[in-house]
């Protein structure tokens, strides 16, 4: 289960699964170009009080446009940034401020693999080289050439590939290789942000069943960021959706995929092109910047459903009666409104 809401917005009727990572009120701005020497920069908000829990075992998509705040927030689970604002726990513990041995078994527990592997993957390492890079800066003990074979092979590579450079596979393959970097040290949560964006679409759903397959079978729990419902569709659990920094929708994928119920999570699903079915509907306007985020729900602007208290009002993210895994952040979710858009 996802609750990327207040605690106190979600009251769920079962006993939860243990929770591995947690955040609570997520802020992260950033000095935008200076424009004037007489006006200090513009301030773009990339977080606005962000919460959430990830449940082990499970694949929380999180999905939304570019500049929903997607990245950002994963860099700030992965304490590669620092929040304004909140706090981030894994395991129970504050990951900012932790000292190195602590960083370390984060580092270790906790890897991350990157949308282009073209770029991720240095072109002057022999591959093991690369896939062993974690072995050494991580001190992880053991046979470092064993378990460089061991996980090449757990990714459908050769043993032979690890003489080789990464210039000599092809996209899929290089991202097999980063795969195989992020699990070298066995960590527990694997965050996967836009790997198969930079691909072929005939080698995504491979990379895609690979990741499912992995997952099973060394059990993890998965954090997949996309743009595209697709690929969360086919991978994931439960789904979160973005929108200017802010959680707009969570719940089951299934559920969510069925009946969304914020306006900007089915605008999102009817503009995605299908095989079968009604042609794609446009999304309405372009999202508004995020140093001049729109007051009261800031999906208003681009929103068939916007009436006066839209403007006003920002809903929150709040559960309908009688629902424990699914939250909107709109004034007429759960109403059946938002069903007719």
């Amino acid at each position: 289960m996802i609750v990327a809401a207040a605690p106190e917005a979600l009251t769920p009727a079962r006993k939860r699964p243990r929770t591995v990572y947690e955040a609570r009120g997520l802020v992260r701005t950033y000095a935008g170009p200076r424009e004037s020497l007489r006006r200090p920069p513009a301030q773009l908000q990339a977080l606005r009080g962000v919460s959430l829990a990830i449940a082990a075992g499970e694949t929380l998509g999180i999905v939304g446009e570019s500049g929903s705040g997607k990245s950002t927030l994963v860099r700030i689970l992965l304490a590669l940034d620092q929040p304004q604002a909140g706090v981030v726990e894994y395991e129970g513990e504050q990951v900012s401020g932790l000292a190195e041995s602590r960083l370390r078994r984060l580092r270790r527990e906790v890897q991350v693999v990157f949308q282009d592997p073209a770029s991720s993957l240095d072109p002057r390492m022999r591959v093991g080289d690369t896939v062993a890079e974690p072995l050494r800066s991580l001190r992880v003990a053991g046979d470092q050439q064993a378990r460089v074979a061991e996980v090449l092979a757990a990714v459908g590579l050769e043993a032979d590939a690890a003489r080789r450079y990464p210039h000599q596979f092809s996209g899929g393959q290089r991202q097999r290789i980063a795969i195989a970097r992020a699990l070298a040290p066995g960590p527990r949560v694997l965050f996967a942000d836009e790997p198969v964006s930079a691909l072929d679409v005939s080698v995504r759903a491979q990379i895609l069943n690979l990741l499912r397959d992995l997952k099973q079978r060394l059990d993890l729990t998965l954090v997949l960021v996309s743009h595209d419902l697709s690929v969360v569709r086919h991978v994931c659990d439960q789904v979160m959706v973005m929108y200017l920094g802010r959680v707009v929708e969570a719940g089951p994928t299934g559920d969510v995929f069925a009946s969304p119920q914020h306006p900007y999570t089915r605008l999102l699903l009817e503009s995605a092109p299908t095989l079968s079915g009604p042609p794609p509907r446009p999304m309405p306007g372009q999202a508004p910047s995020a140093s001049d985020v729109p007051g009261g729900c800031a999906f208003h602007p681009r929103c068939p459903l916007a009436f006066d208290r839209c403007l006003a009002e920002d809903p929150g993210l709040l559960a309908g009666a009688g629902v424990t895994s699914r939250a909107a952040a709109c004034h007429l979710a759960f109403t059946g409104r938002v069903d007719r858009l």
